[in-house]
């Protein structure tokens, strides 16, 4: 637990959280392994193109794609509320879930009647985890269960110890373990004991915890265990650690991030005494720029060269070593490279 918190200090200190656009991409983050958990092959940089431009993904099918712009303004909505510090009820959770299923929910009919996921509606028939899984709470007991789930979440929310950050990261790791034992909707109760576990950091100022779809195998088992053994110490302890490697990913790459930055910017010093006919340079430029997406426009650019120029001349020198986005089509507008990762 100290390593986490000796984690978070470097973070902060490195000032990963002032980079511009940093809360932006880090929900897009967040929205993305949180529906690749249920499925969901939507990458990040795909994400950014769909909720920034409204492109969609070539390959990725509607259903996929609507779950990531729905739960998109969920997260928006979960925002506000955590601002305003809104205490939690059986409506204003079922409010949230509707936002989760508006475009991807069900209406199911049962011998008790209709209800509709899309609407946030809780569930009236049972489920289970899986098939020969065990089964969740009682239909019949779910809306006492989540009213009683609210009042507890309202109570340690309100005696939570001020700068206790391993109290408030617990907390909000219980939450989504007990939610999502209650399983009270027939469809999307992971997203939204993500959301909610997401929505106690905001509010508590937390640097939000992500589950890497990489990490779903240790995330699931760890609730089953937890579920099981009736210990709920156990899904806290496995989402802090697998939090602290995440941010020390993170941080990894940053850093790393910060010494190519150094060294594009002095191979950018040196870009306009390069002669025309200097490929060796260029092609050495381009390749240290593309680091990320970047497009043609933006290439030529930096090196101070023409579109046609760099379109035509060096870029099909150096394709071996970059990939581009859109690939089946070269003509798209939003082109760009990166060197291969």
């Amino acid at each position: 637990m100290n390593e986490l918190l000796q984690t978070i200090e470097r973070y902060r200190a490195l000032g990963i959280e002032e980079q511009i656009d940093y809360k932006k991409f880090y929900l897009y983050s967040l929205i993305t392994h949180s529906t690749a958990i249920e499925g969901s092959t939507v990458t990040e940089i795909e994400n950014r193109l769909l909720f920034d431009e409204g492109i969609t993904a070539p390959g990725r099918t509607l259903q996929e794609q609507m779950m990531n712009l729905d739960l998109k303004a969920a997260y928006e909505e979960a925002q506000k509320l955590a601002d305003q510090h809104t205490s939690y009820s059986v409506d204003m959770l079922c409010h949230l879930s509707a936002i989760v299923m508006k475009n991807t929910g069900s209406t199911y009919n049962t011998p008790l009647g209709s209800f509709s996921a899309a609407q946030g509606e809780l569930r009236k028939l049972n489920v289970t985890a899986g098939f020969g899984g065990r089964s969740y709470l009682a239909h019949e007991k779910v809306q006492q269960a989540l009213s009683d789930f609210c009042r507890w979440l309202n109570t340690e929310r309100a005696a939570l110890p001020k700068n206790d950050i391993l109290a408030a990261y617990r907390l909000s790791f219980v939450a989504h373990f007990r939610l999502v034992s209650i399983h009270p909707w027939a469809d999307g109760n992971g997203r939204m004991s993500r959301l909610v576990m997401n929505m106690l950091q905001f509010e508590f100022g937390l640097i939000p915890t992500k589950v890497l779809k990489e990490q779903k195998a240790e995330y699931i088992q760890a609730l089953n265990e937890t579920r099981d053994q009736q210990d709920e110490s156990i899904f806290p302890n496995v989402m802090l650690r697998l939090h602290n490697t995440n941010l020390q990913s993170e941080i990894d790459a940053y850093v790393v991030s910060l010494d190519v930055d150094t060294n594009l910017t002095s191979l950018q010093a040196n870009l306009t005494g390069l002669k025309a006919h200097d490929l060796t340079g260029l092609k050495e430029a381009i390749l240290a720029f593309c680091a990320e997406w970047h497009s043609v426009t933006e290439i030529a650019q930096y090196v101070h060269r023409s579109k046609q120029y760099i379109r035509g001349e060096v870029l099909p020198l150096i394709k071996d070593q970059l990939e581009m986005m859109y690939p089946e089509n070269t003509s798209h507008p939003k082109q760009k490279y990166r060197v291969h990762k």
